[in-house]
């Protein structure tokens, strides 16, 4: 790797999805990865990068697996956090239990990566954290609020993390995908019963959902951006990987007024 110097990369929820696509992408280039996952056992992935099993909603689990990377390399230079779980429901059928569950992976687990990673970056006075949202933090998607809940609420954790660990030389970027070819659908979580009045709305917008595959693009591509964020010294706060109407749809949230917007997503949907 010439243009850019190797470095040692954490990426949680590594092992499937977006997470191996960054990883191996990461690995190809030189960088030292370690993927983590929930169910994977510690060893090398066939991609080349080694796995360790890390579950984001346990302190002791983060802990271990920061400790074994520094134990085997000194230090961690960045820190993608991607590990999270999709859901989907209208909102009046989703439980506080399972928006706890949501929020406690997207947001809280990300935060105790971050805090089990930053007294080493302080230390070194060097560090990256790049937090995968979505395109989905930038307006409320109907029978997706809390996905689109908590994912803007780890842009806004992200952006006030970044000016309290700014003076430390720690960067904290944000890098926004639209839909990429994943298997994110089959793992959503799901209300047990759909209130009648609900069904037709709810099954319409996922049905166009689970054909949005048809025009989602290329994990690599996500990749490169974040190989991009890695290489560069003076990364930009956000990055919004998404083309097309997923692109124009946050240009549109800016742009247009609130209820104007609102039937516009809400005419996408019907």
């Amino acid at each position: 790797m010439s243009e850019t110097v190797k470095k040692v990369v954490l990426v949680t929820g590594g092992s499937s999805g977006l997470g191996q696509a960054i990883c191996t992408y990461l690995t190809r280039i030189g960088h030292t990865v370690y993927g983590t996952g929930r169910s994977v056992q510690t060893g090398a992935h066939e991609h080349g990068f080694a796995l360790l099993p890390m579950d984001i909603t346990d302190e002791v689990s983060i802990a271990h697996a920061v400790a074994e990377i520094v134990r085997r390399e000194g230090h961690i230079d960045a820190v993608v956090n991607n590990a999270g779980v999709g859901i989907q429901g209208a909102a009046e059928d989703i439980t506080p239990e399972l928006a706890m569950r949501v929020l406690d992976t997207n947001v809280v687990g990300a935060h105790r990566v971050c805090r089990a990673v930053l007294p080493g970056m302080r230390a070194r006075k060097s560090g990256l954290i790049i937090n995968i949202t979505s395109v989905a933090a930038s307006f409320g998607l109907p029978y997706r609020a809390f996905y689109s809940a908590s994912k803007a609420a780890l842009e806004r954790y992200g952006e006030a993390l970044a000016i309290e660990v700014g003076r430390f030389g720690i960067h904290v970027v944000n890098v926004q995908p639209g839909e990429f070819k994943t298997n994110i659908a089959a793992n959503r979580l799901r209300p047990q019963a759909i209130t009648p009045d609900h069904k037709p709305g709810y099954e319409k917008a996922m049905s166009i959902l689970d054909g949005s595959l048809g025009y989602s693009r290329d994990p690599v591509e996500l990749a490169r951006v974040v190989a991009q964020v890695i290489a560069s010294p003076r990364p930009r706060t956000h990055y919004l990987v998404a083309q097309g109407v997923q692109r124009l749809s946050v240009l549109a949230k800016k742009l247009l007024p609130g209820r104007m917007f609102q039937r516009m997503v809400g005419k996408h949907y019907e």
